[in-house]
């Protein structure tokens, strides 16, 4: 080898060398931005400074495997400075994409979703945590993407037949109103209630979903109010009262009247609710057997799916609207339920 040759390589593992000190420096310095960021002002002050050590190792190392230090300490600091790697959760009949970077599962059995922090995610109807990956969230949400008899479904195709009538049994009631993060919810006093095929179930709350979550032979209407009940054995049984546009909903009205004005909080009405007044004047409806249409997606729930609409005028829709404009979850496959057409 010359003598230019011996220069220009003396230069070179010089070069290098540097870029090592320089890459350390950054990684160091990267680890006490990331403390100081989430408020460790101990851990910050703790990070020690690149030592002449650290040159001295770095001569002894031939240019090929300095190259290799170099590239693994950018990338090292480069994870640093982005943040935690976030693991994508699969989705099942869908392609990942970069737009939508997925929360991170904590440890390997099975447990719940966390996000880059380590704070567990929520369900939601959009994004990495839609209802697409609702069942991979959390063990208890795996019916959402298992089960046979989700809800909602397109009814069509059904079985004419003479249902017995529901009875409603709704009286004016004290009620309260709280934005839980996912609807509105109303929580009505106990004493209200249904009786359909000599099975009584008590009324628990009810919410509403914009568009509808039912389809009816393809069909979305404009919002859907779900009355949810049980019986005495801790059976459900939902009637989903169909919304759309039309003279405006005086039940409706009293509920947007109580709205709080923060999330999370219940706001308690000072006149009584009379729940007669959302329930359309035909009283024929769809019925079968399904699931809750959001997490865990429980499965043998009783549908009561009226008919004939309600009316709900349009500036109540866009009152909710601004709330949520989308909070339904997509129909799932029918797989070949029996679904009964009252007449």
């Amino acid at each position: 080898m010359s003598d230019l040759d011996l220069r220009h390589a003396s230069q070179r593992l010089k070069y290098y060398a540097s870029l090592v000190m320089l890459s350390i420096g950054l990684s160091y310095a990267a680890d006490a931005h990331a403390a100081e960021a989430h408020g460790d002002g101990h851990a910050a002050q703790a990070v020690p400074k690149a030592t002449p050590a650290a040159s001295g190792a770095a001569s002894n190392v031939s240019m090929t495997e300095l190259r290799d230090m170099i590239d693994q300490k950018i990338n090292e600091v480069r994870a640093r400075r982005e943040g935690p790697a976030v693991v994508r959760v699969p989705v099942r009949g869908a392609r990942a994409t970069a737009s939508k970077a997925a929360p991170t599962r904590a440890g390997s059995g099975g447990g719940s979703v966390v996000d880059p922090h380590g704070h567990e995610v929520h369900w939601a109807y959009g994004g990495a945590t839609g209802p697409e990956s609702w069942g991979q969230l959390k063990p208890e949400y795996r019916q959402c993407m298992l089960g046979k008899r989700q809800s909602p479904i397109d009814i069509r195709d059904g079985i004419p037949v003479e249902l017995d009538p529901i009875a409603f049994d709704y009286r004016p009631s004290a009620f309260r109103v709280t934005d839980n993060g996912h609807t509105v919810q109303v929580n009505v006093d106990a004493g209200n209630g249904i009786t359909v095929s000599g099975r009584r179930y008590e009324l628990l709350q009810f919410h509403f979903h914009r568009p509808s979550e039912e389809r009816i032979n393809g069909r979305q209407f404009e919002m859907v109010a779900h009355l949810v009940h049980k019986d005495s054995e801790g059976r459900l049984a939902v009637v989903a009262v169909l919304l759309d546009a039309g003279p405006a909903n005086p039940v409706v009205q009293q509920v947007w009247n109580n709205l709080p004005l923060e999330k999370h909080l219940e706001q308690a009405a000072q006149q009584p609710l009379d729940l007669n007044g959302l329930l359309p004047e035909a009283r024929q409806y769809y019925t079968y057997m399904g699931s809750l249409t959001t997490p865990p997606c429980s499965e043998g729930v009783l549908w009561l799916v009226m008919k004939q609409p309600a009316g709900v005028s349009r500036q109540q829709i866009g009152v909710f609207s601004r709330l949520y404009p989308m909070n339904a979850r997509p129909v799932q496959p029918a797989s070949g339920r029996l679904i009964k057409d009252g007449q």
